[in-house]
């Protein structure tokens, strides 16, 4: 009898054409679902049959309560190498095993790009007018050229980040707990003294880190206030590091010019999610690592770690 195995979250529907399954085929069945499951018990149900589970990054926790409601499960496959949304210890207790898939910073790279240009430049608003015939013309831009970048974090995302900030002529600097002089000066940016210094000085700034208990909440109200009335916020990474409710808030009011965002604390996004139609909010539905050439390193690498787990050797291993 095949073993069975579900793909979750192909919002797309492009898992079974961006990777040649041929390999696994034969004696796996893959089913493929475009719908997210909204609570663990819909999915312990839909999941119930199945021996092989493909998840996309950190899209569906995967706890201790839902590993132990799935007896059949045997292998769970996460794109990209890092997951803080599976239980490793419970999979290990109940005999899963956890493998992970390459993953490129460049796609995250280019949309905080996307993001930030939108803002700076009014690009929602302006098209929409033009569609609409709206008013021609109506924002005023700002400039990139001269004016002050400030990245919260500066490893193999941030770093590239930075690399097109200063394409652009601007001041980049950039800060982390751990973050030296050498390896700011190694980037070609600035350190900046403080979290405080590079918020009370930056025109834009950008989040590039890991979500940890160190920079769960980084950023509070306390610390948006720091932030200039004309600077906008950009956060690609994880939406718990900066508080939701404080970004709301300042967004309301203005405090801030605008704010880019890719990541949220429900995803997807309920229908009466405030952040839904908040003022100054240039949105995406986390989009960051979606594109073609990282949805074909994941699938594919999910097809050789189920390959080789059929085979009695699984790669990329995880926990």
């Amino acid at each position: 009898m095949k073993l069975r195995c579900a793909v979750l979250d192909d919002y797309q529907s492009v898992a079974s054409t961006a990777a040649d399954w041929s390999p696994v085929t034969g004696e796996v069945d893959v089913v493929c679902f475009a719908d997210h499951c909204a609570s663990e018990d819909e999915l312990a149900t839909r999941l119930a049959e199945f021996d092989i589970v493909v998840t996309l990054r950190e899209r569906v926790p995967f706890p201790a309560t839902l590993i132990e409601r799935l007896p059949r499960l045997r292998l769970l496959v996460a794109s990209g190498m890092r997951n803080t949304s599976i239980d490793h210890a419970a999979a290990r207790r109940h005999g899963v095993t956890v493998c992970g898939t390459a993953s490129t910073a460049t796609p995250p790279v280019e949309l905080t790009w996307a993001l930030l240009l939108g803002l700076a430049r009014g690009i929602v608003t302006e098209a929409n007018a033009l569609r609409d015939a709206g008013p021609w013309q109506s924002t005023v831009g700002a400039d990139l050229h001269g004016r002050r970048l400030g990245l919260l974090g500066l490893g193999r995302i941030g770093t590239r980040v930075a690399a097109v900030g200063l394409a652009f002529g601007m001041d980049v600097v950039a800060w982390s707990h751990h973050l030296t002089q050498e390896r700011a000066e190694a980037a070609g940016v600035g350190l900046a003294a403080s979290k405080e210094e590079l918020l009370e000085t930056s025109d834009f700034v950008s989040v590039h880190l890991v979500l940890g208990e160190r920079t769960r909440g980084l950023l509070g109200a306390k610390e948006l206030g720091l932030m200039r009335p004309g600077s906008y916020l950009v956060n690609t990474s994880r939406a718990a590091i900066v508080d939701q409710d404080a970004l709301l808030d300042v967004l309301r009011r203005g405090a801030i010019a605008g704010a880019g965002v890719d990541v949220f604390d429900v995803e997807p996004l309920t229908a009466g999610h405030p952040m839904r139609g908040a003022p100054r909010l240039l949105a995406t539905p986390h989009l960051g690592y979606v594109s073609q050439a990282n949805y074909a390193a994941y699938y594919g690498h999910a097809v050789e770690d189920i390959r080789a787990y059929l085979d009695g050797e699984p790669v990329r291993r995880l926990g």
